[in-house]
């Protein structure tokens, strides 16, 4: 029997009440900082966020930012979970980095199929899906759906979910079709968590571990086709009809995992300026404070930090004024969009290295409130998303009037 969606609905929100302002859960985000802070070293040790961390975030309505009223969810703009994610970010990078992935994963279960949605958050709105969009699996053709197996890699924040969404491509049922790209939804009894592959010199705390599905049946309503997501005709977008989830899948995806590097960016800056006061060094008697190299690169750090992070906000004010207007985005705005996220942790990477390299053997030490923040922006530059050499052809192409070569845009 299927479950009557908007009698969830009136039972979520009997459950949840009246949802937060945007400016009340920022709020809460930056309240949670100093938490974050003191476990930091736990969620790097364990790695995986504590759980703690997750029940707070859940309490917290965080997670509901992008998710569907009908199921409780807020359903509020891009930039209020972004200013939520740099705040996490600037406690725990890996954290911030784990509630980015997992929490833009409400979007895109809003675009499957509603039977999809349904057996997802009927019974339980505050059900957690992890990921792994690394085309990997092995897809055949059966009656209803599809057969899938197959190992992925960082599935962020697996041991908090419930669900997870996989990708992979499936091959033509006619010869000279071509290939489709599809995300496959699975519930938590449908595969298995490899606990002990995930170590890493940073984003130790995201729990990014691998996936393993043996061989189960996916029906078809579990499976999202890249082709929807890139034109913005999604099966979803016919109950969730808000101009939120018209807009592409690809321009929330890409920037969730570069948004935490602004929190840990501002972590690492807050941390060099704190150094900078009181070190003197033992060898050339030097005051970093009277240091205008290391001024200068702090202060770079500081301003271009502010420039992107303005640019994040303007992007999606952009695109939410297009689907506000239920006006189509340009292709060459949603290729340019993709190409600046992609500059953004390589960028506060070399910024923070900059002033690390400054501070001597004061930064060194793994006790150093610097060096965590920079290692995890340096693990996350290694993300397929975050390499802008994986889109500067395209945006020189939008120059042009080519199509991309990219398609997840």
């Amino acid at each position: 029997m299927g479950v009557d969606s908007e009698m969830v609905a009136a039972v979520v929100r009997e459950n949840v009440g009246q949802a937060p302002s945007p400016e009340e859960l920022i709020a809460r985000a930056k309240a949670m900082i100093p938490a974050l802070k003191s476990r930091a070293r736990q969620c790097v040790a364990d790695r995986n966020v504590p759980a703690e961390t997750i029940e707070e975030l859940r309490k917290n309505g965080f997670f509901r930012i992008l998710q569907p009223k009908r199921f409780g969810g807020y359903e509020m703009e891009p930039n209020v979970f972004f200013e939520v994610q740099k705040a996490l970010a600037q406690g725990c990078m890996s954290t911030g980095w784990m509630y980015g992935v997992v929490g833009c994963h409400p979007f895109e279960i809003a675009l499957f199929h509603d039977k999809a949605q349904q057996e997802v958050w009927g019974e339980d709105a505050d059900t957690l899906a992890s990921s792994s969009y690394q085309p990997v699996g092995k897809v055949t053709h059966v009656d209803g759906g599809f057969r899938l197996s197959g190992r992925w890699g960082f599935s962020t924040g697996s041991a908090h979910c419930q669900w997870v969404l996989l990708g992979a491509f499936v091959p033509p049922k006619s010869e000279g079709d071509a290939m489709e790209m599809r995300t496959f939804l699975l519930p938590r009894s449908d595969y298995t968590i490899d606990f002990d592959a995930w170590h890493t010199f940073g984003l130790q705390g995201t729990g990014s571990h691998d996936i393993i599905v043996d061989d189960v049946f996916v029906p078809d309503y579990r499976t999202h086709r890249g082709s929807d997501g890139f034109h913005c005709t999604n099966p979803g977008q016919e109950v969730n009809t808000a101009p939120l989830f018209s807009l592409p899948w690809a321009q929330v995806f890409v920037r969730s995992v570069s948004t935490a590097a602004f929190g840990g960016a501002q972590a690492a800056v807050d941390a060099g300026v704190a150094i900078m006061k009181d070190r003197v060094s033992t060898n050339t008697g030097k005051a970093s404070k009277a240091d205008p190299i290391l001024h200068a690169a702090i202060a770079n750090a500081q301003m271009q930090i502010d420039e992107m992070e303005a640019t994040l906000r303007l992007t999606f004010e952009e695109l939410m004024a297009y689907a506000n207007s239920g006006e189509v985005i340009p292709l060459e705005r949603r290729v340019y969009f993709a190409g600046q996220s992609a500059t953004v942790v390589r960028r506060l990477a070399d910024l923070v290295d900059d002033i690390v390299q400054l501070l001597g053997g004061r930064a060194i030490y793994m006790s150093s409130e610097i060096i965590q923040p920079w290692l995890d922006l340096n693990a996350g530059r290694a993300h397929v998303a975050n390499d802008i050499h994986n889109r500067s052809a395209d945006v020189i192409g939008s120059m042009i009037g080519l199509p991309p070569m990219n398609p997840f845009v």
